[in-house]
This record gives structure tokens, C-alpha cells and sequence, in this order.
């Protein structure tokens, strides 16, 4: 069953509090989306830990509901990171 490109969004900003997020349906479908999260709490973080916390806030759902999901992180005053 796919996901809504808000509930995506309402996860995401639940599991990082204060996140600005941007959710882009790639091909139509509500399976195939784009993410780009901006967090001051990724100072400091690793590309690959921000990657786990996106993960997290989504909760188990990546591969069940949520089938793919291009991830950029950045923070808000950086440019954009791929995760």
C-alpha cells in the first residue's frame, strides 16, 4: 500500500523535531519520492547518521509502505547533502 506524500512528511517532522521537509512524487504513483530534509540537529552528524535518522522517524515503514525514497539532507545554512 503506498504512502501519502503528507504522512511521509508528518513522520519525518515527528521524528526531527523542528525539520523543514520537502516531499516530491517522482512518478505519480504515491511509491517512488524525493525527500529533502533540513534540520539543525544534523550539525555535526554524519551523512550516513542523518540518512538513519530519516530512517527512524519512518518507522519501519521504508520497503513495506514507502517503497523508495531519494534522500538529500542539509541544514539550514548549508547546501544539500545526498543521504
Amino acid at each position: 500500500m503506498a504512502m501519502a506524500a503528507t504522512e511521509i512528511e508528518a513522520l519525518i517532522v515527528a521524528g526531527i523535531p523542528g525539520a523543514t521537509v520537502e516531499i516530491t512524487d517522482l512518478a505519480g504513483d504515491g511509491d517512488h519520492y524525493a525527500a529533502r530534509v533540513v534540520a539543525e540537529s544534523f550539525r555535526g552528524v554524519s551523512r550516513v547518521e542523518r540518512t538513519r535518522l530519516v530512517y527512524a522517524a519512518l518507522g519501519g515503514r521504508m520497503g513495506a509502505e514507502l517503497h523508495a525514497l531519494q534522500l538529500t539532507t542539509a541544514l539550514p545554512d548549508a547546501g544539500p547533502e545526498q543521504g
